[in-house]
């Protein structure tokens, strides 16, 4: 799994495989989308307005917690 931002237009996508195929992108919402393969595969799902949907705190950072380790990493969000 890999988590991009882009902070000029306040993206997240969560992704889940590398596109190998096509996809269709799936609106959930006016701030969700995922993206899925023919098969139903969830490839990715992309917050827009990520900051409010991710809840970044006041000091503008995301904290990533890897549930199986227990490590945590402090990313900012700027």
């Amino acid at each position: 799994m890999k988590i991009t931002y882009d902070p000029r237009y306040n993206i997240a996508y969560i992704r889940f495989h590398e596109k190998t195929a096509e996809v269709e992108t799936i609106r959930v919402s006016d701030e969700l989308n995922v993206d899925l393969a023919p098969d139903g595969t969830v490839y990715g799902i992309e917050l827009l307005n990520a900051k409010k949907q991710l809840q970044v705190d006041k000091i503008g950072s995301l904290l990533v917690v890897n549930e199986s380790t227990g490590a945590k990493v402090e990313l900012p969000i700027n």
